[in-house]
């Protein structure tokens, strides 16, 4: 364990980490064939980090079977483009079976979905992770943090344990609040990845994240870029003109508790004509006025 470096995933993490949708067909399917021509869009506009089964690809909506089949298509369609990043967890032995289905795939990382359960403790979120980590040794594993109660001890804590717990998608909006939670666990031991995307990317970056997750590059993927080419130059003032071409897309994402954040999302590409709008239960359709906006702030960007 100790002679495997992870660095080509670490490299991955470090970039625009794109979360793509999971499109559905009329009949409430996975649409795969326009789910193949998202991911070829995605690699097509350079990006080279795809993270099948999150949020944004409606993660808990998802049957094990169809978190299995999006894994599947998207390891094949990345086709060594495209590092692969698999969303994996509900309880700990389907997460466990998760990492293992996303090994023999061909994934190479896996990112561990904050617990859902009513009553997590820091230790026991320290073993929940453990688990999934040791199972797959040789994969790199990412968990996705949205709690803001944990201190960055633990996070140490687990690496200790499993040195390939290699990066961090911090998605506590509280740009004060990663600062020290990174430097407590150790800001240069991990890849820190803004984990609330295109909005919070030039504050996070500012306090040491290094990468990004987005929903709206699978929209458009030049934008994305534009964002993270002016943060690794550290050209504050670009990274934040893209800030304010995005502003208002992202507002409608984040209203009322981020209730539309897929359906946002899956307006725009349904505007483009590259997929379906619907969403799954508990996410609902956008109403007409919205739907307008959002197509309009689409056509104002690069295709």
């Amino acid at each position: 364990m100790s002679s495997v470096t992870f660095e080509s995933q670490r490299a991955a993490l470090a970039d625009v980490v794109a979360i793509p949708v999971t499109p559905f067909t009329a009949d409430d399917a996975v649409d795969t064939a326009s789910l193949r021509v998202l991911l070829r869009r995605l690699t097509d506009g350079g990006i080279t980090t795809l993270t099948p089964c999150g949020n944004t690809g409606e993660f808990y909506a998802l049957t094990p079977e169809e978190r299995r089949l999006v894994t599947e298509l998207t390891v094949e369609e990345a086709d060594g483009r495209a590092s692969v990043l698999v969303g994996v967890g509900h309880d700990m032995s389907t997460a466990v079976a998760s990492a293992r289905h996303a090994r023999a795939c061909g994934a190479r990382m896996v990112m561990v979905h904050q617990p859902v359960h009513p009553y997590v403790s820091q230790g026991g979120w320290v073993d929940y992770h453990r688990a999934i980590a040791e199972a797959v040794p040789d994969l790199g594993v990412v968990p996705y943090l949205r709690n803001a109660r944990l201190p960055g001890a633990r996070l140490a804590e687990l690496a200790d344990a499993c040195p390939n717990v290699i990066g961090v998608k911090y998605a506590v909006p509280d740009a004060a609040r990663f600062a020290a939670f990174a430097r407590d666990a150790g800001l240069d031991r991990f890849v820190w990845v803004a984990g609330l995307a295109e909005p919070y990317a030039p504050s996070y970056f500012s306090a040491g994240a290094t990468g990004f997750t987005s929903g709206l590059v699978n929209v458009a993927p030049a934008v994305s870029r534009d964002m993270i080419e002016a943060l690794r130059a550290g050209d504050h003032p670009a990274a934040m003109k893209v800030w304010e071409r995005v502003r208002r897309f992202e507002e409608l994402r984040a209203a009322d508790g981020s209730a539309d954040n897929v359906t946002v999302v899956k307006e725009a590409l349904a505007s483009l004509g590259l997929c379906r709008r619907d969403v799954r239960p508990p996410g609902r359709p956008l109403h007409a006025g919205a739907r307008a906006e959002v197509a309009a702030i689409v056509a104002g960007w690069p295709a």
